[in-house]
């Protein structure tokens, strides 16, 4: 929940922030509708209970979010799983929440939190994508932190 816009990215954020400042631009919705293709079903768990998750508004799809935090001595060590409803005819939406997953999925509370909030500037999708539509990761972001810090304990 950082705002430092040069900070170096954690988890396997940066490695997917490098990879699409790599690509052409005509290579950027190809990588996105990957992440998209690749974004992992819900568990039963919250498929059966779909009110579990909380909606992104700022998503001009519907889509939902849940994180879960394992705890640790040490509260900022916790382990972050996430989880997130989007429907198949949503392919950007679905590649942002897949850039998440994939990036911040099994990570510590402290990288989570450490995720600064211009991340998805960072990718280079402007060139490629609607700053509305980037918006909607940047909610999405957002409210996975509240969460992560809600159930950790942890300060933002």
């Amino acid at each position: 929940m950082t705002d430092q816009t040069n900070a170096p990215l954690p988890g396997g954020l940066q490695e997917i922030a490098d990879d699409f400042a790599a690509a052409a631009q005509n290579e950027l919705l190809e990588i996105l509708l990957e992440f998209s293709d690749e974004l992992p079903a819900l568990p039963d768990r919250y498929a059966d209970h779909p009110e579990l998750l909380e909606s992104v508004p700022e998503c001009q799809s519907p889509i939902f979010v849940i994180a879960e935090v394992e705890p640790a001595d040490d509260p900022k060590d916790g382990t972050v799983s996430l989880f997130f409803s989007a429907p198949p005819e949503s392919p950007t939406t679905r590649g942002f929440a897949g850039i998440l997953q994939e990036g911040l999925d099994g990570r510590t509370v402290g990288e989570v939190l450490a995720v600064p909030a211009d991340f998805p500037l960072r990718l280079s999708l402007t060139k490629a994508v609607s700053p509305l539509r980037l918006n909607g990761m940047s909610g999405m972001l957002t409210r996975i932190q509240r969460q992560v810090v809600e159930k950790s304990g942890q300060q933002a």
